[in-house]
């Protein structure tokens, strides 16, 4: 330390009271710096409830399905349990109230019964057992940025933090859906902004994928009545004597070997399961008879292609589309809408994509039909509009897998996209938002809903005004006051921690869980 220094230092003589003061000066300057930092800048949040899953998780269970071994998660009810909202236990509990359903074979464990001694039994061939306890894991915790709309508004899709409008001690957390001066109408799922559709950043949209079927992971007891009160059967079934082989390596490779140059047919039978419906694995099951069909789908498979072409067709509202990929490199989407198919768009494929495993997806999406291979894709645009040309919203969607020649298909899983409901878990309607009674938004307001739409209550659902400063008038049921906007979500960095053993702390974080938060472009 040169001379300057030690003269702008306080001194005691005594060098151990010194070093004490001075140990205490850095640790108030660095907890100051902290204060500011997480006043102003950057703060960590903890997930309390589900109303954001599959993005964010609150208090949760972790599951493997004991028969096709798909992992998912499934929502923590503590008042079930006699907790308080919010309460994480460390024992572990028995999974209540009901058995979760697993999202893809769609098996449901067999339900666990509390006795009047507190225990919980499960019955297993006529005799009853103990039911299997299951460790409860943590809400995500997460990165906020603070400030950043002080100087920013929002932008759409963006995950938010933001004051309670009823009880602005409680901070919510939900994705920014509409944007001062807007009109926000929710239709079979989709947003509409003033009368057009609201499409997801590419990002954004593949965080909100939501599984239907995964054929890599067939059930080890197909024969068990646990698949909703039946054994289960694989939901692809060949049409018109295709001669696509779908029972190869133990059913979860589809070969194809075909020189007529015929189309040959697999349909998905959404009868089987829940089918299309917009249910969430992360939900109680008994709500599931009240959720109405997903119509955005997306089917994808892994190709090798020898000779012939692959593809696949969706019906939506009414037409079906096809999409398909040569081996030759040749792509086009083509409607069969008329008395002739009609060609939409055509191009071509990656030459590298063409002599290995390909990734080939198609979807219908956000009044989109999209075709992707490889790196290569194909977008055509159906229109923005709410009413479209020759459009049957009450039709049910339909995916078939399309092949000619010789084909291998493998890791082949059909998904839905979010869907914007407007019931609740209990059937309850919304009370805005609705094409029929449309949400208009003022200076100053935002509209907010959770990715779990049908077990989040936002600006759907709320209908109480909101509190104001004195002197104020009350906010408008529905709304998302800018003065309330805490942040912006970024990055889940401390997902669900877990335990080794019985030590108090749970320490150890599941890293596949750590991510960023997508949102809005900028």
């Amino acid at each position: 330390m040169d001379k300057s220094q030690k003269q702008n230092q306080i001194l005691s003589g005594n060098s151990r009271v010194d070093g004490l003061y001075h140990t205490a000066e850095w640790l108030i300057t660095a907890f100051a710096g902290t204060l500011v930092f997480i006043i102003f800048v950057m703060q960590v949040y903890r997930i309390p409830t589900g109303s954001m899953a599959e993005t964010l998780r609150g208090a949760h269970f972790r599951i493997r399905c004991a028969q096709c071994g798909w992992r998912y998660d499934y929502d923590f009810i503590s008042r079930v349990y006699g907790f308080a909202d919010t309460y994480t236990p460390s024992a572990k509990l028995p999974i209540q109230p009901r058995s979760p359903v697993c999202p893809s074979c769609k098996y449901a464990e067999q339900n666990a019964q509390r006795l009047y001694t507190g225990e919980y039994i499960v019955f297993k061939d006529g005799k009853p057992v103990p039911a299997q306890k299951q460790t409860v894991f943590k809400g995500d915790q997460i990165f906020v940025l603070k400030s950043i709309y002080q100087f920013f508004q929002p932008k759409r899709w963006d995950v938010i933090v933001f004051k309670n409008p009823v009880g602005p001690a409680i901070n919510y957390i939900k994705r920014c859906i509409g944007l001062p001066g807007e009109t926000v109408q929710l239709i079979d799922g989709d947003v509409f902004i003033n009368g057009q559709i609201a499409r997801k950043p590419d990002k954004a949209q593949e965080e909100l994928w939501m599984l239907l079927y995964n054929n890599d992971h067939q059930p080890a007891g197909p024969q068990e009545k646990g698949f909703f009160g039946q054994s289960w059967r694989t939901p692809f079934e060949r049409l018109e004597d295709s001669a696509w082989d779908i029972a190869a390596a133990n059913g979860s490779v589809f070969q194809l070997s075909d020189p007529g140059g015929q189309i040959q047919r697999i349909l998905y039978n959404d009868k089987i399961g829940t089918g299309f419906l917009a249910t969430y694995a992360y939900d109680d099951p008994a709500g599931y008879g009240n959720m109405p069909v997903a119509s955005d789908l997306m089917m994808q498979y892994y190709l090798q292609m020898q000779d012939g072409s692959a593809g696949v067709q969706i019906r939506k509202y009414g037409i079906s589309y096809q999409g398909w990929v040569g081996a030759d490199g040749s792509m086009e989407i083509v409607s069969l809408g008329g008395q002739e198919p009609q060609q939409l768009v055509s191009g071509k494929a990656r030459v590298s994509d063409l002599h290995k495993s390909t990734r080939l997806r198609m979807a219908a999406l956000d009044q989109q039909i999209i075709l992707e291979y490889g790196s290569s894709r194909l977008v055509y645009d159906l229109g923005t509009g709410i009413d479209l040309k020759g459009m049957d919203r009450t039709s049910r969607p339909e995916v078939q897998i399309l092949g000619r020649g010789n084909l291998k298909l493998t890791h082949i899983a059909l998904y839905r996209d979010i869907h914007y409901t407007l019931v609740d878990t209990y059937g309850r309607g919304v009370l805005r938002g609705t094409q029929e009674n449309p949400m208009v938004l003022k200076d100053g307001e935002f509209f907010a809903c959770g990715d779990n739409s049908p077990a989040s209550f936002d600006s759907r659902f709320w209908n109480t005004p909101g509190i104001a400063n004195p002197g104020v008038e009350p906010y408008r049921p529905g709304i998302v006051p800018r003065d309330y906007l805490v942040g912006k979500a970024f990055f889940v960095h401390w997902p669900g921690a877990y335990r080794l053993g019985t030590e108090p702390i749970r320490w150890i974080p599941y890293v596949d869980g750590m991510k960023v938060i997508y949102g809005g472009r900028r």
